[in-house]
């Protein structure tokens, strides 16, 4: 009989064999460990609120000097949404989604409608085999908050090519899908095989869109009950739509991640990049043809091949309610629209918090600085930054009120600086007595 209870135990032990219990790895784009645990209802949302908004620019908005005017403009926004997390046997679906219509009163043409949208979906296909696929899609035309940690989505979306740097307040399309499998090999080793494609494209003529693939593997092994070590490998090929060129990047690093408490987590990435792109430039012609035809320069195709350091770290505490996080990372992006290929440096934190008796809270700031490599050379940099507040005024019934503002800065092309600003305050409304989520 004690033979026969040691087997059952045994055998109730192996499937936690199948599931990766330590802390997350970032290489993966996993939101933090302790984030994943608690069962979060689904809840609809809606809210009306008063705005203002300064520094409006679209693409065909200059004087004739090519200075973008400065445009403010009081509004009324509608904004809905559903969020939560719900888990079976063996699946579990996080969903974030976010809409909202704006009215510009003193200013019309920026009119918008925009949408956010985060799917996570893993299931776990064996005892040692588990799907995972991260979806996000929307469409905007002035973008705030993209990036943050969400506590009903089980990824990062910094992690992923969504656009958060966008200059221009002109209607924007992104999609971004990837799918991975996890292989819980033993108890402590694991690989991850994975891959995924998106895409951003603009509505105005003259930004540039970019289509992107990306195939990635690696292979981590627990050293602890809170350590994991390992290595990575990426790949990311981009492309322009309306324009010529393209860039291939090979990154390798070496992955470590600590949960330092059961709540607080440490996770780093850490390698370097090689990016081959080409692209078209322009080249002055030799004097004598100059001469003969009337013209000072040319076009050819430029091919160079480059190494540059990357990677990331963050470094996230988990609360009953919330999460509290710093992350930076250095790698190559795709550009802005503007801007193509880029290197890129970014910074990054937030703090959101639902179950104080009667507010929810959250803020988030960001800082971005990129040198670009593609069809203009020159840096442009970005800081950004928002509060958001809800406040429980009767069951269902919330007082909702944030402000926003984004600089951004370029010291080689001077008419990129500009600082834009949204403030907003309204009523929302969502059925039961927690107080409305804000994320």
């Amino acid at each position: 009989m004690k033979f026969l209870r040691v087997l059952m135990l045994a055998g109730g032990a192996l499937p936690a064999l199948a599931q990766y219990a330590g802390p997350a790895i970032l290489s993966r784009g996993e939101a933090p460990a302790a984030m994943a645990a608690p069962e979060i209802k689904f809840r609809p949302f809606v809210e009306l609120n008063t705005i203002y908004s300064t520094g409006l620019a679209g693409v065909a908005v200059t004087d004739s000097q090519g200075t973008l005017p400065n445009l403010s403009s009081y509004g009324v926004e509608l904004v809905w949404g559903i969020s939560g997390t719900h888990s079976w046997k063996h699946t579990k679906i996080g969903l974030d989604y976010r809409g909202s219509l704006d009215h510009q009163e003193q200013q019309s043409g920026f009119d918008s409608l925009s949408q956010a949208f985060l799917l996570g979906i893993d299931h776990r296909l064996t005892r040692h085999i588990t799907l995972s696929v991260r979806e996000q899609a929307g469409m905007f035309t002035r973008s705030f908050g993209l990036g943050a940690l969400s506590q009903t989505v089980p990824f990062d979306p910094s992690q992923s090519f969504i656009p958060t740097t966008d200059f221009f307040d002109n209607r924007t399309y992104y999609l971004s899908s990837q799918a991975d499998l996890k292989i819980q090999k033993t108890a402590r080793l694991s690989f991850d095989l994975g891959g995924g494609e998106f895409l951003t494209r603009y509505r105005a003529e003259g930004l540039v869109g970019s289509t992107g693939l990306t195939a990635h593997g690696d292979v981590q092994y627990r050293l602890s009950r809170r350590g994991t070590f390992g290595g990575s490998y990426n790949y990311d090929h981009f492309y322009y739509s309306g324009q010529f060129g393209s860039a291939d990047v090979h990154s390798f690093a070496a992955n470590y991640s600590r949960a330092i408490t059961a709540r607080l987590e440490f996770s780093v990435s850490a390698g370097a990049s090689r990016i081959e792109q080409t692209f078209i430039q322009q080249v002055p012609v030799d004097p004598v043809i100059a001469a003969l035809l009337g013209v000072s320069s040319t076009t050819e195709i430029a091919h160079f091949v480059s190494w540059i350091p990357s990677g990331s770290v963050r470094l996230s505490q988990v609360l009953h309610q919330g999460v509290i996080y710093l992350s930076a990372s250095r790698g190559v992006t795709p550009g802005n629209g503007l801007f193509t290929t880029s290197y890129t440096n970014s910074v990054g934190g937030g703090y959101t918090y639902t179950g104080l008796r009667r507010w929810s809270l959250n803020a988030s700031t960001a800082y971005s600085g990129s040198r670009s490599v593609g069809n203009f050379a020159g840096t442009y940099s970005s800081i950004s930054g928002g509060i958001t507040a809800s406040r429980q005024l009767m069951r269902s019934v919330h007082l909702v009120l944030g402000y926003d503002a984004r600089s951004y800065d370029s010291g080689d092309f001077h008419n990129y600086n500009r600082i834009i600003q949204v403030a907003h305050i309204g009523l929302g409304f969502t059925p039961g007595d927690v107080p409305l989520r804000i994320w």
